[in-house]
């Protein structure tokens, strides 16, 4: 355990840091980064256009992988002084107007362009790229756009900025590489024919593997392991220092507050101590089923971060290590269902109400059903009931309004069902069988007769 509050804070502060802020690591699918990493070295290099689509769904590591592959190119001072790299985000630039601004500012052209009056898109584009040429006029700036939304481009009237990029991409007009982010696998289908017929087609898919459990375990370690003073050397060295003018450009903040290990201090014992226990927990086979369960769940980093993050940030002074407790009650709640804890707090009444609409659903194969119907099958049932007899209509009539309150129930909408009395109007259940069932297990107090009931043959 830790000689004070210090390293636990430490350890505390580094592993938040790192969950959070650690965009420049990226794990697995390294055939699809050396993919990004050839394309946009080709451009900045010898030259080339290129134009692709970076397609997978959210929260795999798509502007991971390329922040990753940027930090590794723009450490080169030969990539840095041939390029320049303008991020264009969806949910930001909402117009090809906007756009085209924050372009011109990310590549420090707006004094060139300021006064001037342009008689389209194109030819502003073309003057943009125009400026970035040496003096020799043969040589030029490569430019690096990355479109993060892609598929909000695509809505843009006309999709002008699109097609202009492709077109400038495609005929060799200057340097360029448009790289495109989106989580819409289908949007080349969302291009009109004049831009598609200009994009290279060239598709990298990030797709969840099924069987990456392993894979899983030894992130699971790597996110939550300190490093040793050997690993932060050769941190050290893998990644050297980004230019200063580079991380100036205040629209890429891909780049910004990046993690770095070098700034955190911690003592070699403490360290070796705090790994010792990660590694018996990789080891358990208790904390293998929670994380094989989680991922089954989720196969995607992202949101396994965010459950990480929530596990170190329980520990304190009364809990100054990660537990095998720890992780399965990290677990429990990672699978627990609101509503099985919603209507596992509600009154015997209304639990008995849902029950009669389980059996009334299985009998009907889930048909709509009305408060008629629902309160002619509990009567049935509380008549040979010996805690239920002598509950009044009101009563009952209440309770199942409590329900559709509480959303466990819905009514039908549609033509003339709004004009039927409430006691006729048809509901549909919008609880699974197996939700009721789990929350008469949780129920304390509940009458045995009751537990009999939702297990018993229909009624």
């Amino acid at each position: 355990m830790p000689d004070g509050c210090s390293d636990l804070d430490s350890t505390r502060m580094f592993l938040k840091a790192r969950l959070l802020t650690d965009r420049a690591s990226f794990h697995g699918y390294e055939a699809e980064r050396q993919q990004i990493h050839d394309l946009l070295e080709r451009t900045a290099e010898h030259g080339e256009s290129n134009s692709a689509l970076l397609l997978g769904p959210r929260g795999i590591g798509k502007t991971t992988l390329v922040t990753t592959v940027l930090v590794q190119l723009l450490s080169k001072e030969t990539f840095h002084r041939n390029s320049l790299v303008v991020y264009l985000n969806g949910l930001i630039h909402i117009d090809d107007r906007i756009a085209l601004k924050s372009a011109t500012a990310q590549m420090n052209l707006e004094n060139a362009v300021d006064g001037k009056v342009f008689g389209s898109f194109a030819e502003n584009l073309a003057f943009l790229l125009e400026c970035l040429k040496a003096g020799d006029r043969k040589k030029s700036k490569s430019v690096i756009f990355l479109l993060e939304e892609f598929d909000l481009f695509c809505s843009h009237h006309n999709q002008t900025l699109l097609y202009n990029l492709f077109d400038v991409a495609q005929s060799a007009q200057a340097p360029i590489c448009v790289l495109g982010l989106t989580a819409r696998l289908d949007v080349i289908e969302l291009l009109e024919k004049r831009v598609k017929s200009r994009f290279s087609h060239r598709q990298i898919f990030l797709l969840p593997r099924e069987d990456g459990f392993e894979e899983r375990l030894e992130l699971f370690g790597s996110l939550l392991k300190l490093p040793t003073e050997q690993e932060v050397r050769t941190f050290a060295a893998t990644h050297p220092t980004i230019s200063q003018d580079v991380l100036n450009n205040d629209e890429l903040a891909l780049l910004r507050n990046l993690f770095n290990p070098r700034q955190y201090s911690l003592p070699s014992k403490w360290v070796t101590q705090w790994n010792r226990t990660i590694d018996k927990l990789l080891k358990s086979a208790e904390v293998q089923t929670v994380l094989q369960n989680m991922y089954e769940y989720d196969v995607l980093e992202g949101p396994f971060r965010m459950q990480l993050f929530e596990l170190v940030n329980g520990l304190d002074d009364e809990h100054p290590a990660i537990t095998i407790e720890s992780i399965q009650q990290l677990g429990e709640r990672y699978e627990s269902d609101d509503k099985v804890k919603l209507l596992a707090g509600s009154s015997v009444l209304e639990i008995c109400l849902v029950i009669a609409i389980k059996h009334h659903s299985e009998i009907y194969d889930r048909d709509p059903f009305n408060f008629e119907m629902i309160l002619t099958r509990f009567s049935k049932w509380a008549n040979s009931s010996s805690s239920m007899q002598g509950i009044e209509r009101p009563v009952v009539l209440k309770a199942f309004e409590h329900l559709k309150q509480l959303e466990f129930v819905a009514p039908l909408t549609g033509g003339g069902l709004a004009k039927v009395q409430k006691e006729y109007q048809l509901h549909r259940l919008l609880l699974t069988y197996g939700q009721i069932r789990q929350a008469v297990q949780r129920m304390q107090f509940l009458p045995t007769e009751i537990s009999q009931w939702e297990q018993s043959s229909l009624v």
